[in-house]
């Protein structure tokens, strides 16, 4: 039985947060009282967060419990009732990668704001290039 898109969809808000702090899956189960396996099974989405341990985790990661369930793709819950909203185009998966994550944490170790305006501007005007790349046509 596969597993639920809500789940996949908690589970990866918690390893996205988890790596964001710079804690390990060990780490985090040690303060849970769970093993690093169950931890990988949570942010699988393989087995599903309880309350009361979704609570906790919200209090160890320091976010509100709903943070687990922010940006919900149409897969999840809602839309299998129905009631889904459109979705922008943001595309969710770069979200919960790696690269993503130790980028966000890389650019947010950089104290100055001038620095990092400026970091932030040099990446916005690659990634403008490389869209300027793709729309052109070729001869």
């Amino acid at each position: 039985m596969p597993n639920h898109p809500v789940d996949v969809h908690v589970g990866s808000r918690l390893r996205m947060r988890r790596t964001l702090l710079g804690l390990s899956q060990q780490k985090l189960g040690g303060k849970l009282g769970l093993t690093f396996q169950q931890v990988q099974k949570y942010e699988r989405g393989a087995n599903r967060i309880g309350a009361s341990r979704l609570f906790e985790l919200s209090k160890i990661l320091d976010v509100p419990p709903s943070f687990f369930f922010e940006d919900m793709p149409v897969g999840g819950a809602s839309a299998q009732a129905g009631l889904a909203e459109p979705e922008d185009s943001f595309e969710h998966q770069f979200l919960g990668k790696r690269e993503t994550l130790e980028l966000v944490r890389a650019y947010y170790k950089i104290t100055s704001l001038e620095v990092r305006k400026r970091v932030f501007d040099v990446i916005k005007a690659v990634a403008a290039e490389e869209e300027d790349k793709k729309q052109a046509p070729s001869d």
